[in-house]
């Protein structure tokens, strides 16, 4: 059932995370306003640090507004997955503008991208899906030609993503049939991608909930 790696249109060949090369994480949720400092435009020949690190931090005292749930929600993930508050607050930023950008939930993208990649921005399958949405860019040349960056890059990655899975969505008509699309397994009866997916969205949401709950406290 589902299609192979060259029938895939997005994510991870059937198998998913567990072929991803290397492995770190986070995730996100919609609301508010963030305005982060840009990624490298090249994440493939910089080190691991500067490809989810924000390469040009705003100079000491200058004013950022903060979207208050990126900044919950980095907390929750760089707790569960170990990863670096601030390279978690950069790809959940990104995973926040490009889901508004294009009316997909923020929160569904981070989800996606947790089960896909755990949010390694390198990692790369053996089907040749690569980055944090496990993007083929074979699959999707002419997208790329409108993009600056690479696959690799985060921010170039998670737009090129969204958009797919946006795509997918409306061809398939409901949220689960476009997940199942995004994974390459629509013919799988039990959908078992877009429950893990979907299930990953509510621990998020939930985390998200105490999170704000304790910050009022």
């Amino acid at each position: 059932m589902g299609a192979t790696a060259e029938q895939r249109g997005g994510g991870l060949p059937r198998g998913g995370p567990g072929r991803v090369a290397c492995q770190l994480s986070v995730a996100a949720a919609s609301g508010g306003s963030p305005i982060l400092a840009p990624l490298p435009s090249h994440p493939e020949i910089a080190p691991l640090a500067e490809v989810i690190a924000p390469s040009n931090p705003a100079p000491a005292g200058a004013a950022l507004l903060v979207d208050p749930d990126v900044e919950n929600l980095s907390s929750v993930v760089a707790r569960r997955y170990r990863v670096s508050r601030d390279a978690t607050r950069s790809l959940v930023g990104a995973a926040y503008r490009a889901g508004r950008r294009s009316g997909v939930d923020p929160l569904l993208v981070v989800a996606v991208i947790a089960v896909e990649s755990r949010f390694n921005p390198i990692a790369q399958s053996d089907g040749g899906a690569m980055g944090l949405m496990q993007i083929i860019p074979r699959y999707h040349a002419n997208k790329l030609d409108d993009k600056s960056g690479s696959v690799l890059d985060p921010e170039t990655n998670i737009e090129l993503g969204v958009t797919v899975l946006k795509d997918y969505i409306k061809r398939g008509g409901t949220e689960i049939a476009g997940l199942q699309l995004y994974n390459g397994a629509l013919g799988d009866p039990e959908n078992g991608y877009a429950t893990r997916v979907l299930a990953e969205k509510q621990r998020l949401q939930e985390a998200l909930r105490r999170e704000r709950e304790h910050g009022r406290a």
